[in-house]
C-alpha cells in the first residue's frame, strides 16, 4: 500500500506545505520590490520598511505584545536565545531551566560556564512535566534567568508558562519562553502571561520561512547586543542604536524572508489560534487512539490531551526508530523523524536516550485521513 502523494509528517521541525500566500508574499517581495529596509529613501526600500513593520505588527497581534517595535528580528529561535542569553548575563549569574530543554537553551548556558555563569537543571516528569514549586527552590539570590520551553519538541508536552511566570515575578527573576513549538498554535500573550522575553521560529507554525525568527523583550528589560553593525539608524555614529528593535537588528534583514513570515503569521491569525488548536488536538487524539489499538507501539508525554500539542513520540517492541522512519519513507511516502531531536536531556528524562524515539508532528494543513493513512501503514510494518 502506498499513496500516490507523500505525507508529510515532520511539522515539528519544519512545516510543509505552506500556504500559498506564503508562496506568493515571497516571489512577490523577490520580484516586484527587492528593497532594503531602512537604508535609503526610494520606494523600493520605503515599500520594504512598511512590509517588515506590518510583519512586527501581525506578531505583536498574535503574541500579545502592545508594542510591535519591542519585536526583533532574528534567523532562529537559536540565534533569538542566544541573543537572550548572552545579552542578559554576566559572570557570577545562575540560571534554572528544565530537563526537556532542546539544545538551543542547553548548549549555550554549557557554553555560558566558561565565563563563570551557571546553571541549575530541575528534572521534570517522565511525561515531560514540570513541577513549578521544584523550580522555584532552584532560584538563588543570584539567579538572573529563568528559560523554559513553552512546549517540548520531543513529548510535546505543554509547560505551565503562566505559572513560571508568576514565580518569576515574585521572585524579581526575568523569564525568557522558548516558543519555537508553540507560537501559532496555542494562545500566547507575553504581557498578560508577564513573559520577559520569548523567541520564536519563524518556519514552524507560523508557516514562514526557514532563517526567519525573533524575540520580543519586554519594555525596561536590557538586553545588551551581541552583534554590532549597520542598522539604517543613526548611521553617523560609531554607537550602536540603544532603542529597539534597532538595539538587536544589525546588518540587512532577511527581507524577502519576513515577507513569507508576515503572510504565514497572517494565515495564522485569519484562521484563529482556537481553531487551529482543536485541529491538531482532533489529530493527536486520532493517532494515539490508533497507535493504542496497533499493540507493539508505546508513546510518551501526558496522556490528557489539553497538556501537550501535536508532537507523538513513539518506539515499537521489534523496530528500531530509524528502521521504522526509513520504512516509512521508502516504502509508503511518509516522512517523520527519528532520533534525539537534538534535546538528549529529555530524552534521559522520558527514558528514550538509548533508542531514541519516532517523532509524528502535526501541522495545522495535516487531515485525519492522513493519520489514518500513518495507521495503517504502521499496522503492516508491527505485523512484519
Amino acid at each position: 500500500m502506498r499513496r500516490e502523494d507523500s505525507v508529510y509528517l515532520d511539522n515539528a521541525a519544519t512545516t510543509y506545505p505552506k500556504p500559498e500566500a506564503v508562496y506568493l508574499a515571497v516571489e512577490g517581495f523577490m520580484r516586484e520590490v527587492g528593497g532594503s529596509a531602512g537604508r535609503s529613501g526610494h520606494r523600493r526600500a520605503v515599500e520594504t520598511g512598511r512590509m517588515v513593520y506590518s510583519a512586527r505588527e501581525s506578531l505583536a497581534r498574535l503574541l500579545g505584545a502592545s508594542d510591535p517595535l519591542r519585536i526583533a528580528f532574528a534567523r532562529n529561535a537559536t540565534e533569538a536565545i542566544n541573543v537572550a542569553v548572552w545579552g542578559l548575563l554576566k559572570r557570577g549569574d545562575h540560571v534554572v531551566t528544565t530537563s526537556m530543554e532542546h539544545n538551543s537553551v542547553m548548549r549555550p548556558l554549557h557554553a555560558a560556564a566558561s565565563r563563570g555563569i551557571s546553571h541549575t537543571v530541575v528534572t521534570c516528569g517522565r511525561d515531560g512535566s514540570l513541577d513549578v514549586a521544584l523550580l522555584a527552590e532552584e532560584i538563588r539570590p543570584e539567579t538572573a534567568l529563568i528559560v523554559v520551553n513553552h512546549a517540548s519538541n520531543v513529548t510535546g508536552t505543554i509547560l505551565p508558562v503562566a505559572d513560571v511566570a508568576q514565580v518569576a515575578r515574585e521572585r524579581c527573576v526575568p523569564l525568557l519562553v522558548d516558543a519555537a513549538q508553540t507560537a501559532g498554535r496555542l494562545p500566547i500573550s507575553v504581557e498578560l502571561d508577564g513573559i520577559d522575553m520569548l523567541a520564536f521560529t519563524g518556519h514552524k507554525e507560523l508557516f514562514g520561512l526557514q532563517g526567519t525568527g525573533g524575540l520580543y523583550v519586554r519594555e525596561g528589560l536590557d538586553v545588551a547586543p551581541i552583534c554590532f553593525g549597520g542598522t539604517g539608524s543613526s548611521s553617523s555614529s560609531l554607537e550602536q542604536p540603544g532603542d529597539m528593535p534597532d538595539r538587536l537588528e544589525s546588518g540587512t534583514l532577511n527581507a524577502h524572508g519576513i515577507a513569507g513570515l508576515g503572510a504565514g503569521v497572517e494565515f495564522v491569525l485569519s484562521e484563529g489560534v482556537d481553531r487551529i488548536r482543536a485541529h491538531e488536538v482532533e489529530l493527536t487524539r486520532r493517532l494515539l487512539e490508533g497507535l493504542n489499538r496497533l499493540g507493539g507501539a508505546r508513546t510518551y508525554g501526558p496522556s490528557a490531551l489539553e497538556q501537550r500539542i501535536g508532537v507523538v513520540p513513539v518506539t515499537f517492541d521489534r523496530m528500531w526508530p530509524p528502521d521504522a522512519a526509513e520504512a516509512l519513507d521508502s516504502r509508503y511516502g511518509i516522512a517523520t523523524r527519528p532520533g534525539m531531536h537534538c534535546s538528549p536531556l529529555a530524552h534521559r528524562t522520558i527514558g528514550t536516550a538509548e533508542t531514541g524515539v519516532l517523532r509524528v508532528s502535526f501541522s495545522y494543513l495535516n487531515t485525519a485521513a492522513e493519520v489514518d493513512y500513518l495507521l495503517e501503514s504502521l499496522s503492516e510494518l508491527i505485523a512484519g
